[in-house]
């Protein structure tokens, strides 16, 4: 067995009180190994974007806890969640969140000027290079496309060589062709590169490119499946599940 990058019990999230009281969570619990790649589905409401937060330390639980790296977010002092953010968390998000008036490496190179790294440039490069962005270096994000922007953000994410890279949709703003390419990045990340990639995702054949399946319904898990590789392989779940 793998080390747990992510270990979650008993999650669960309340908004509001009384009649407007919302349970967008519902006593999760979920274990993701060092380098597995797991996507999360389920309608629109389930709880998908309400686990991301939580995982990210965006928001905070009403009870239960997160444990990312080892560490219980719950204990730490803020300025120890704002650097395990930064430092162990990749983020990847579906409008991409680049800054339009700095070129590829520059963006890719933000999170390691914010921790004051004096090689935040070469490493920002090298990950470039690594998804494919060897002759964009210099190009400003109206000058890439919709996938080598979202290739600069997962370049980005990657940068500081976090444990963990959570997606938020990450194929939701781009063309079938661009969008089966960011799924494969995105394994690769996980296969090749050994990271934990946990992806949040409407669309089934991107969800594919997982290695295992979580499925959500009213703040629930509902399954937990590992995947065979074949793209209706999450289709076939969701009809299983009664979500499709």
């Amino acid at each position: 067995m793998t080390t747990p990058i992510v270990e979650i019990s008993g999650l669960t999230r309340i908004y509001g009180h009384d009649a407007t009281e919302v349970r967008a969570l519902d006593g999760v619990d979920l274990v993701v190994p060092e380098g597995q790649f797991v996507t999360v589905m389920g309608p629109s409401g389930c709880g998908k974007s309400t686990l991301l937060n939580l995982l990210g330390g965006l928001d905070k639980p009403t009870a239960g806890s997160v444990t990312i790296d080892s560490r219980t977010l719950a204990d730490l002092p803020d300025d120890d969640l704002t650097e395990l953010r930064r430092r162990r968390i990749g983020f990847v998000f579906q409008f991409f969140n680049l800054i339009p008036v700095l070129n590829a490496v520059e963006n890719a190179a933000l999170p390691l000027q914010l921790d004051g790294a004096p090689d935040a440039a070469e490493r920002a490069t090298q990950w470039l290079q690594r998804v494919g962005l060897g002759d964009r270096l210099n190009n400003r994000p109206d000058q890439l496309s919709g996938g080598q922007q979202q290739r600069v953000a997962i370049a980005r994410a990657l940068s500081t060589d976090p444990a963990l890279v959570l997606a938020d949709e990450p194929t939701g703003n781009l063309d079938s062709r661009a969008a089966g390419e960011i799924g494969a990045l995105l394994r690769q990340v996980s296969a090749e590169w050994g990271r934990s990639v946990l992806m949040v995702t409407h669309d089934p054949r991107i969800a594919s490119y997982a290695q295992r399946l979580v499925l959500m319904k009213d703040g629930r898990i509902v399954d937990d499946l590992d995947l065979d590789g074949t793209t209706d392989g999450p289709r076939r779940a969701l009809e299983r599940s009664g979500l499709l």
